[in-house]
């Protein structure tokens, strides 16, 4: 058998499994970077490169920084704020949308989600307020949240590392041009009509074994602990923002502030090597591994082929942009975010380069499109988690998402190609 047919096997298996989740993505991941290297399609070095990938470092040492800002109790400070602005369920809902928007764009939009969906139920407790007014708005900013930098969200580093390959690269706040437009218009939307589709499941109590029905007393953390996290937080951003004036890499940043925080006493050795989510890092460097036999035995080129063919062999450049917007968020809302990205940016590299069009411009088409994971309770963890304790049923996430997602998809159409052109001149 050829090395095509045997890597589009295993993409195949790869798509099956995501969906379906019998099994963790994180071992289907590593299931087939494991087969790929037994069936000679890569070599064992090849099969397993990821781990030493840099943007995986990058990924290590932003979870310590991350977990410090959670386990200080500093993010239930900041998204206890919108108490303070807040009076009406709308002005609620854009404060609690404009601040987890504002940190999952820099932390991860899952823990994000997890540290202030204790916050808003505290909320709803005092001010009467329905938790299903203000769990699906938040979870939909954590997600809209993740395009507004390069550490936002995995996906985002799974396609700069495809482009590090080929000698180019984002900027670190390039997703921003398109992120940071469609949460500004996501937040309105929410706030002038998709709240009006919110159901209002008011008296059900929450089940006291909920992990989020316990509230986390930080009273006892110094509060010299909580503000060393935020400053090592901005700093680590800052760092990373002038990469290239100071000459310092993007996860050497990353592991300063990691390692400062451990010196500091900020956050024990213990938790800092538990805040490292291996179900991510196995993930992404069993993704890269798919990625690289995709490319590596033109069966990325193949599927490229064959959809350009269907395109039409001149495809117009706005005809390309849709598909694989449409794509992407289509699979982003029946499988991970991050599995979808990782599936799709091999074929959209393979699609950019069979076209000659700007990779950079078709994978951030690819990634902005994979994180519209809005329409389903099982796009992303954070949809999940609010699930039971908002009381919604699959159709309220249809309801308010699918809407987002067509304004979101006009969004990208009309700027993707003023910011990022297909065929730059």
């Amino acid at each position: 058998m050829s090395p095509q047919i045997i890597t589009l096997i295993f993409l195949v298996f790869a798509i099956v499994m995501f969906a379906w989740e019998k099994i963790p993505l994180s071992i289907t991941a590593m299931i087939v970077a494991i087969g790929l290297s037994l069936t000679g399609v890569l070599t064992p070095e090849e099969a397993f490169s990821g781990f030493v990938n840099s943007n995986v470092l990058l990924f290590m040492g932003m979870f310590i920084v991350g977990a410090a800002f959670f386990d200080t109790g500093m993010a239930q400070r900041v998204g206890g704020l919108v108490t303070k602005f807040a009076k009406t369920e709308r002005q609620l809902i854009v404060a609690v949308m404009l601040i987890t928007g504002l940190m999952s764009g820099v932390l991860s939009n899952t823990g994000t989600a997890a540290v202030l969906i204790p916050v808003l139920i505290g909320i709803s407790a005092k001010s009467g307020f329905a938790r299903s007014k203000l769990m699906i708005p938040l979870v939909l900013a954590a997600a809209m949240g993740g395009n507004l930098s390069l550490i936002g969200a995995p996906g985002n580093m799974i396609a700069q590392s495809a482009l590090q390959e080929i000698g180019l690269s984002f900027g670190f706040f390039e997703y921003a041009k398109i992120g940071f437009p469609i949460l500004i218009v996501g937040i309105l939307y929410m706030a002038l009509i998709g709240y009006k589709w919110l159901p209002n499941n008011t008296g059900d109590e929450l089940d006291k074994d909920s992990v989020f029905a316990k509230h986390e007393d930080y009273s006892d953390v110094p509060k010299w602990k909580q503000y060393a996290s935020l400053i090592v937080l901005v700093l680590t951003v800052l760092a990373m923002i002038f990469e290239k004036e100071m000459g310092v890499k993007l996860f050497v940043s990353a592991w300063i502030g990691g390692l400062a925080l451990v010196i500091m006493g900020v956050l024990t050795e213990k938790k800092a090597m538990k805040s490292i989510d291996m179900h991510t890092i196995m993930l992404f460097a069993g993704s890269l591994a798919l990625a690289k036999a995709l490319e590596k035995s033109g069966a990325g080129e193949l599927l490229a082929d064959t959809i350009i063919n269907v395109l039409g062999s001149q495809p117009s450049p706005f005809a390309l942009l849709f598909v694989v917007l449409l794509v992407s968020s289509v699979m982003t809302n029946f499988m991970s975010n991050t599995a979808t990205t990782a599936l799709l940016v091999p074929i959209s590299l393979s699609i950019a380069n069979a076209l000659g069009a700007d990779p950079r411009a078709v994978l951030m088409a690819t990634v902005i499109g994979g994180s519209m994971a809005y329409a389903t309770p099982i796009g992303m963890p954070a949809n999940t988690m609010v699930y039971g304790i908002g009381g919604y049923k699959f159709r309220d996430y249809v309801k308010v998402g699918a809407p987002l997602i067509i304004i979101s998809l006009v969004v990208s159409l009309v700027l993707l190609p003023i910011m990022f052109p297909f065929y730059p001149n």
